[in-house]
This record gives C-alpha cells, structure tokens and sequence, in this order.
C-alpha cells in the first residue's frame, strides 16, 4: 500500500457541546474549540473530527439534522466555523466533520412536506414509507434505540422507516433524487476547505427490499432491525457510487463507521479502490456486551479474549488496508473503566499503558476528548439524571427483559453514552472550568483531581505521557508505517506486537495487570522509546526483562533490517 498523508495524522474526536463553552450558556461551540486551539497543537494533534453542528432539534444531540447547510445557533455562526478553519490551518491542524446521510431529522424541510402533503408531497420517496399490515407495523423490526423501526405516518395508514430515534427517518437511498441531493450537500462542504469527513451508521443505508418479519429476539416481540439494514447487498452500489460523486474529486480524508461488515469486505472499504480511507473496526470496543445494542447482556472477558479481537482486526486490516485505531468516542463509556476492571487499579499507569497499547497499532489514531487525562465513567443515581436517548431506552428494555430497576441502572451506568459526553475537565474550579454556568449535562465529580491543569503541573501525568507518546510516533516511520506482527499471543496478562519497516524494528509490550511479568527478548540490542516508568538506563541488551504492573515499554531494535512493507 502506497503512503498516504492522513496514515501520520493523529486526530482528536470533539463532542462540541461538552468541550469548551466560550459564552457562557453551558453548552459547548465552535469558538470554544478556537479558544483551545493552543492546548491541542501543545498535545500534539493534527486533526480534529468535530461531531454534527449542523441545525438540528438535538433529539440525538446534533445525529438529527434538520438543514445540512446551517448551523446549529447554540454551536455558532458560519463565520466561526471559517475562522475555525483557518486558525487551525495555522497551527497545522486540519478539520473532519461528521457526515451523517442515513437519515435526516423528522424536523428537516423535506419530511416537514411530506407530513403536511401526505399523499402528494414530491418528497414521498425521500423516505422509507410502507403501509401497515391490519393496523399493526409493516415489520416486526426493532430500532437501534428501541422499539418498533415503524412510526405512523400521521393518520394514513402508512408508516415511515428509523434505524434510530423516532426523530430521524431514514432516507430512500434506493431514490437517486435523494443520492443526488446528498452529494452536492458533500461537494459544498468540502469546498469549504474541510479536510474529508467521518461518515457516520453508512452501512445502514440499504434495506433488505423485501421487508419480511423474522423470529422475534427478545420479550417485545421484535427483532434487532441489523439483520435486515446493515451491510446488506447491493450497498457497494451506493458506496461506490457515493465515492465516485464526491470524496473522490478530491484530497480528502474519510473514515467510515462502518459496523457490521466482514473482515472479508475490508479489502472493498479500505482498499486501494476502496470506498472510505479507513474505518472503525468497533469488535473490542463491545467486548463486553454481547451486542452494542444490548447492553444487558453483559459479557465476562479477560485480556486473552481483548488480545484475539484486536490481532484479528489489526491483520485483516493490514491485509486489505487501513484502519482508524481508538479506545473512546462518543458512542462509547471510558476506556479506562472498560477495560481495567478494578476501580483500585485505574490510575497513571493503566492510563497510560492503555493509550500505548492502542496508540502504536498500526493505522491511524484517534484520541477522544478527556482520553488524554484519563476521564472515567460517571456513575449516576437514577434514570432521570440521563440525557441520552439510547441510555433510556435501554434502561426500559432491561426492565421488561426481567431485570430490576436497579439492575437496569447498573448496566446502563457501565456503558451509557453520557459517560463520554459529560462536560471536559479544564481545571479544578467551579464547573471544570468548562463554563461559568451550570452545563448541559452534569459534571463528572472527580474533575476536581483529572483535569488538564493540574495534569500540566505533575511531573507525571497521563496528559504528560500523551504528549511524549504523540512525538515517539511522529518521528518514527516505523511506528507509522510498519507492519505488525503480534507477539506472545498466548500470554495471559501480556499485550505485544512487533512493528517492521525498512531498516526499523520496534517491539511493544503491555502489562495488562498489578503484578510484575517477565518477558523474553529477541537476541539484540533495544533503545528504549518509551515507557510510562522511570527507567536508569535508555539502553537494554539483555536477553530479558521484568515489566513492572501496568508497563508501556517500547523499544527499538538496533541494527536491525527488515523489508519495506507498509
């Protein structure tokens, strides 16, 4: 696979609303980000994918648009987000949007004439319409967020079609007036000078045509809607297509979520023709629940079962492509508190070993907002202290899949999506320092010890680290571009990996637990590049080493050659 220049981009995901208020009125925007352009070029980003800002009612925060073209007032003007834009083009960082073309708001001018023009609005085949089946929906599929994918259609006897919320149809990409439409929506954007965009549920967008009931999965009746909206056949068309219109007309970058596909269907989406740059591969990031989508059925696993997961994703995708690398985003609880079970042991080291591990694979990574000071899960005391909208929904289905209420609180505790997005720990002081006024949704108590501030001043810190980490991979080709080859796949409590390219040879190793482990070193001589401990000596040429608990420790081979593959 050739170079290409967004392989060296480290990319940091922003949840606007909770990032930085810069006008106090307790919800994050774009000038916020402006504002903070400085703490991002010191960690060391390259580029920076913003979540929607487009108009939207904000019943998914902002995954509901209501106009692709404006946006929303409470994130800021058009003129902020070109100063945006080209302030970051000063300091080097380039901007990603979300692009978000499965569905439209319920609130969008195009459903808002096909609700008052039911039977005749020239909009009718923008959506997904089908008529009920004796007064009941045309399927028994059940939404990503719950309940039934069919909504009525006022009165007529007809329903439209959701993947998601109740408030965001989904389009008829089978219609080429609705493709057609999103394109030029596309080419406006990148005219504007973004660098390319994250494309968001893209694999929902074709629908097994026949529309048939399947088994029910669950006490409602229902089905999970995956089987017959995702990655189905024929969506190469449209994805082909959609490239071919748009992302291919120009320099740009994307990054496709892009659940549901088989590692044998990599080579289609991130190939050299392929329809995105890279994707999200989210098979670990759900190691703990038997399905995104059901957070009830929770999943013991240990570090084995992590290992399998990311050395599968990490060979298929070294195999077709590329891949974009992350630990958090903002579909997803803290990292920290996914996978390092103990409340005891998540701290510096976890930390920082953590961002090591994933950091160093090979493609692209991402950093969420907060991952670099080590945030942590938000535990709340009742339903009602919830804002979104998945959350509650799966809280209600827990109840009615027999679990008590405060089961129900304890699963969606652990993964709720609230956990990611509550506001960001600037300092100490009232609020995080995130605003002057009480936020959109409430602080995480501990932003009184985790917050940038205060990471600043230690000597130690898990920002610190963050920023050591950025430049060891920033200058090394190795780290970048090499191939990967897992190492000590048997171990229990040990994540390792070989990188090769060119005359370079970097091996990785991660302690996964409490306790000290040893490890067998190739014959040969390393340079220490990294390691979140203390270390006497930057060289090491024994024929072993003993990790300490919770070690990071990447070395680089002296004299070593390999062959140039990327």
């Amino acid at each position: 696979m050739d170079k290409k220049w967004w392989q060296k981009e480290v990319i940091y995901q922003i949840y606007p609303k909770s990032f930085y208020d810069s006008n106090n009125d307790g919800i994050g925007d774009i000038r916020g980000i402006t504002e903070k352009l400085d703490y991002l070029e010191t960690l060391g980003i390259t580029m920076v994918w913003i979540c929607p800002i487009y108009q939207s009612p904000m019943a998914d925060n902002g995954y509901d648009i209501s106009d692709y073209y404006q946006l929303n007032p409470e994130f800021g003007q058009m003129a902020d987000l070109e100063e945006l834009i080209e302030k970051a083009k000063g300091k080097g960082i380039k901007i990603v949007l979300d692009l978000v073309i499965n569905h439209t708001s319920d609130e969008h001018p195009w459903f808002k004439d096909l609700l008052a023009n039911p039977a005749s609005s020239k909009y009718r085949d923008f959506y997904v319409l089908k008529p009920g089946k004796e007064g009941k929906p045309p399927t028994n599929w059940r939404s990503v967020f719950g309940g039934s994918v069919w909504e009525p259609l006022q009165d007529t006897g007809e329903y439209y079609f959701h993947s998601f919320g109740v408030k965001q149809p989904d389009l008829n990409w089978e219609n080429s007036e609705v493709r057609e439409e999103l394109y030029k929506m596309i080419n406006y954007w990148l005219e504007k000078g973004i660098a390319g965009f994250r494309v968001d549920a893209i694999t929902f967008i074709k629908k097994d045509q026949t529309f048939e009931d399947l088994p029910a999965d669950g006490v409602d009746g229902l089905v999970k809607c995956t089987k017959k909206t995702r990655n189905q056949p024929g969506i190469e068309t449209f994805l082909h297509e959609l490239n071919e219109r748009t992302f291919s007309k120009y320099d740009c970058v994307t990054i496709g979520e892009a659940p549901g596909v088989p590692y044998d269907q990599f080579g289609d989406y991130v190939g050299e023709n392929g329809y995105f740059s890279m994707i999200f591969d989210f098979k670990y990031a759900d190691l703990d629940v038997a399905s995104g989508s059901e957070w009830f059925k929770r999943v013991d696993w240990d570090v084995l079962d992590l290992k399998k997961l990311l050395f599968t994703s990490q060979k298929e995708l070294q195999k077709n492509g590329w891949g974009a690398n992350f630990l958090e985003n903002h579909d997803q609880n803290r990292s920290i508190s996914k996978y390092i079970k103990e409340e005891e042991n998540r701290h510096y080291y976890s930390g920082t070993m953590l961002g090591a591990m994933f950091f160093n694979l090979r493609g692209t990574p991402f950093i969420y907002q907060g991952q670099e000071l080590g945030m942590t899960n938000d535990k709340r005391e009742s339903i009602d202290e919830f804002d979104d909208i998945s959350s509650i929904d799966q809280y209600y289905r827990s109840i009615n899949e027999g679990f008590s209420e405060e089961e129900a609180l304890h699963f969606i505790n652990l993964r709720s999506r609230d956990n990611s997005r509550t506001p960001f720990h600037w300092n100490a002081g009232e609020n995080g320092g995130f605003s002057n006024v009480k936020p959109w949704l409430g602080m995480n108590e501990n932003y009184k010890t985790i917050n940038v501030q205060q990471q600043e001043l230690e000597p130690h810190s898990i920002l610190k680290f963050y920023k050591e980490m950025i430049k060891v991979r920033q200058t090394s080709e190795c780290l970048i571009y090499g191939v990967i080859e897992p190492l000590m796949e048997s171990h229990p409590t040990i994540i390792a990996y070989k990188r090769r390219y060119n005359k370079e040879e970097a091996v990785c190793y991660f302690n996964f637990s409490n306790e000290s482990q040893a490890i067998e070193l190739e014959n040969g001589s390393y340079r220490v590049l990294l390691t979140n401990y203390k270390v006497k000596d930057q060289s090491i040429d024994a024929a072993s080493f003993m990790l300490r608990p919770y070690q990071a420790l990447i070395l680089q081979k002296k004299e070593e050659s390999c062959h140039e593959q990327i």
